[in-house]
């Protein structure tokens, strides 16, 4: 699960109230066909939008998705091991739409869209921020170009957040209070580059360098501050919510300070599949017009993150 800017991207606040009280867990390669991800829809002749899919999705009839699935409560395994979540839900709703299975195959967030690119997947879908560095295929360290870029059908807005273990907030209840602390991140994300760039802004102010420890999933993340091997952690809103809400049963974690950068979720599609991103833009805005969408968004309670229309390549 992403994220998630090489970059996730301004300041909004969504209300941490009301946010579920479902099952925890990591996750795994797996199909959803009603019980993990993927969409258990009709077949193509009950789907109004399957003619706008490509004939070789339409023939095959799936959709081969990348996803980290261990991002709760945007993917992930519950107890019994079934993947659940935002993403396989809006993925089932999609499907009913376009007359295909969305096939979720499980992969490390930083992988993703290299993945993408190598046509392992037809498209990533992981809470993946939508940023122009992305739409151009530029990698946001570097700046340079590192492979074709993708569009983005964005269907959810979210921002980042610090927590930290409960009752222990280190003295950090602001952004600016991250000088000179030891912070956990996931790799590939918009909490690793915030993360960076407090610290330049950190080593100007000559308030100490932040210490950054990255991740191949937040999960991993997740267990080193709990164990104490961190001061913070960064990670997108609905996620660090929802660890704060689930962990431990709720005492291990908490949110500190205001969440920044919030920016759209895309889902990637290369850019020389211009018909797949389509259909896929047509299925949102149907979902989101039919209230299947708003079933979705409510079931989790994320409403706060929700879009009121299909967008493509929103990002900044």
């Amino acid at each position: 699960m992403t994220g998630r800017l090489a970059t996730r991207r301004a300041v909004a606040a969504i209300a941490a109230t009301g946010l579920i009280s479902l099952l925890a867990a990591c996750g795994d390669q797996t199909t959803n066909e009603g019980s993990g991800k993927g969409s258990a829809s009709p077949g193509a002749q009950a789907a109004p939008l399957a003619d706008k899919l490509p004939q070789a999705i339409r023939d095959k009839g799936e959709i081969k998705v990348g996803s980290d699935i261990a991002y709760p409560p945007v993917e992930f395994k519950d107890g019994s091991g079934k993947v659940v979540g935002v993403d396989p839900d809006l993925a089932d709703a999609l499907g009913k739409q376009l007359g295909v299975k969305f096939v979720f195959e499980n992969g490390t967030f930083d992988t993703l869209l290299t993945g993408l690119r190598s046509k392992r997947y037809d498209i990533a879908m992981s809470a993946m921020t939508d940023t122009k560095d992305r739409q151009n295929g530029v990698d946001s360290e570097t700046g340079k170009k590192v492979g074709e870029g993708v569009d983005f059908v964005d269907y959810f807005t979210a921002g980042v957040s610090i927590y930290t273990k409960k009752g222990d907030d280190k003295g950090i209840r602001t952004w600016a209070d991250l000088c000179g602390k030891k912070l956990v991140v996931q790799r590939g994300t918009v909490s690793e580059d915030l993360a960076k760039a407090e610290t330049a802004k950190c080593v100007k102010a000559k308030k100490g360098k932040i210490t950054t420890e990255s991740f191949d999933n937040d999960q991993q993340a997740q267990t080193r501050l709990r164990a104490g091997g961190a001061d913070a952690g960064l990670s997108d809103f609905p996620v660090a919510a929802y660890a704060a809400k689930t962990s431990g049963g709720g005492n291990d974690f908490q949110i500190v300070g205001d969440q920044v950068e919030a920016a759209p979720y895309g889902i990637a599609v290369a850019k020389s599949n211009a018909q797949l991103r389509d259909a896929l833009l047509a299925a949102l805005d149907a979902i989101i017009k039919n209230g299947e969408y708003e079933k979705v968004i409510a079931k989790w309670g994320v409403q706060a993150g929700a879009v009121t229309e299909a967008k493509l390549n929103g990002g900044s």
